[in-house]
């Protein structure tokens, strides 16, 4: 039987790194969603039409050395609002989700429309200016060229597109654990989210 975690939160929120733990934890699989949009968005960069790159989307295409950059963030972003590009991306995410041996899926719509009978669910947040530093440090540290400034609108900018799409907003799931993590060290949300799914799986 499988045992699904869903983390949601904005970018930079650390729901990644929380994603990451829980499913070592706990041998889980882990997918970041936001990595099937980063590559759909990549691909877009390049002038494949957005649908199009989304349904011709493979695994090699996870690998690319640049999803990380704030260009594919933003391509991300944009494609991430156009509804079909979410459909065609949907069915892969409740397959993973799906498996036997427990999985844990992070992005904006897990606990909402991609698993919204998940087993936990998690909201990962964070204030915009603890956003902007790390988001900063991360990108500085690969060698971007980048300022504060230039991070926290950025992050502004693409917290209000996807909040605002029409389908599938970013927004917590009802009953979703809400984990602040502006004041957390990262030792501390994990065990906090830790302690959610093993209380979860004890009672199951």
């Amino acid at each position: 039987m499988g045992f699904t975690v869903a983390i949601d939160g904005p970018a930079a929120a650390g729901k990644g790194t929380v994603a990451r733990a829980v499913a070592e934890r706990f041998g889980f699989a882990h997918l970041d969603t936001g990595l099937l949009y980063r590559a759909t968005g990549r691909r877009t960069l390049d002038g494949t039409e957005p649908v199009e790159a989304a349904r011709a989307l493979t695994a090699e295409d996870l690998q690319a050395d640049d999803l990380r950059s704030a260009e594919v963030g933003q391509a991300a972003s944009r494609v991430a609002a156009v509804p079909e590009v979410r459909a065609a991306l949907v069915e892969f995410q409740r397959a993973f989700a799906a498996r036997s041996g427990g999985a844990v899926l992070d992005g904006r719509d897990i606990g909402t429309v991609i698993c919204p009978e998940a087993n936990v669910k998690l909201f990962v947040t964070a204030s915009d200016d603890v956003r902007a530093q790390r988001r900063l440090e991360e990108l500085v540290g690969k060698g971007a060229d980048t300022t504060y400034d230039e991070v926290l609108a950025d992050l502004r900018q693409r917290d209000e597109r996807d909040s605002a799409r029409a389908t599938a907003p970013l927004k917590p799931a009802p009953d979703a654990i809400l984990l602040d993590t502006t004041t957390l060290s990262i030792d501390r949300a994990v065990e906090a989210a830790c302690a959610e799914v093993a209380r979860v799986r004890a009672a199951s």
